[in-house]
């Protein structure tokens, strides 16, 4: 049974605050739970502190990460999800330190799930994870294709970002500092489970960008007054900046971006939608980069 008071330290990681304050953020449902424990496709898993449950949750645990990680048993003495699975002891929480994570989900009733969940109808498991502290320098993002927001402010649209950068195998995300947290509980869910697998940065984006000009690295974005994505010369590499909802790209960093791209409407010259939606315009632009990159490499 939880205490009042991890009821009240659970619910206060919805508001950006407490998860500062905690270093933690909430993962709720069973894909994404036994996708973070079985640490499947991270380079570096994320730290779960804790798993939640129903009885019906537990009963799907060790079924889902025993299959996801390739048959290796889970929740016995002989168990260990293996070093390097992320799985850390709290000290309220009966999980083991990082060799590896012998007791297997905490069982709570199905009016406590409700209780600590962020969701309109609550899933039978949750889990508090570290929230990752991920190093990022310009000289590594060299050759690699980016993805920089600048003041992405709508949940959806921030974690429907994250799972295309994750789709398209991009695996940084560079934020500026007025973009929405990409561990709110509404981002976490919209990222499918991207969340665990791509690099997200908080960082003064303008300062940043002209970092990666001296670099010698292109900077694309968006535009209306760009050149058409699909005549223009694009490289397998670079930061591909996208504006936020309402405002587009900032004025101080579109001074920094080097070219500047406009995704036609079409038929050309017929009346149309005013813009698109961010998260769709980005799902443009990164595949016009993958199938151009692909076709370019088949020759």
């Amino acid at each position: 049974m939880l205490t009042k008071a991890e009821i009240q330290t659970i619910r206060s990681l919805g508001d950006k605050k407490g998860r500062n304050a905690a270093g933690l953020f909430v993962a709720e449902g069973t894909k994404l739970v036994t996708e973070l424990v079985a640490g499947m496709g991270m380079a570096a898993p994320l730290r779960v502190r804790r798993v939640l449950c129903t009885v019906a949750g537990a009963e799907h645990f060790g079924k889902a990460v025993r299959a996801l990680r390739g048959g290796h048993a889970v929740g016995g003495p002989g168990d260990v999800l293996g070093e390097g699975s992320g799985i850390v002891r709290s000290q309220n929480s009966g999980m083991q330190s990082p060799g590896g994570w012998h007791g297997g989900p905490e069982v709570i009733s199905h009016k406590e799930m409700e209780r600590i969940s962020s969701l309109k109808t609550p899933s039978d498991m949750l889990a508090l994870v570290e929230i990752p502290r991920h190093g990022l320098s310009v000289r590594g993002l060299s050759g690699e294709l980016s993805l920089a927001l600048d003041g992405v402010q709508d949940p959806g649209n921030m974690g429907t970002i994250l799972r295309l950068a994750d789709w398209f195998g991009m695996r940084d995300v560079i934020c500026s500092e007025t973009t929405a947290d990409c561990f709110n509980p509404k981002v976490v869910q919209a990222t499918m489970g991207a969340i665990a697998r791509v690099r997200v940065h908080y960082v003064p984006l303008a300062r940043w960008l002209g970092e990666v000009r001296a670099a010698g690295i292109p900077v694309y974005g968006t535009f209306l007054d760009g050149e058409p994505i699909y005549d223009a010369a694009l490289s397998p590499g670079g930061v591909i900046v996208m504006g936020s909802e309402g405002q587009g790209v900032s004025p101080e960093v579109a001074e920094l971006v080097s070219r500047r791209l406009f995704i036609p409407p079409f038929p050309v010259g017929e009346p149309t939608s005013e813009s698109l939606n961010v998260a769709t315009a980005t799902a443009i632009v990164c595949s016009e980069f993958r199938r151009r990159t692909h076709s370019e490499a088949k020759r």
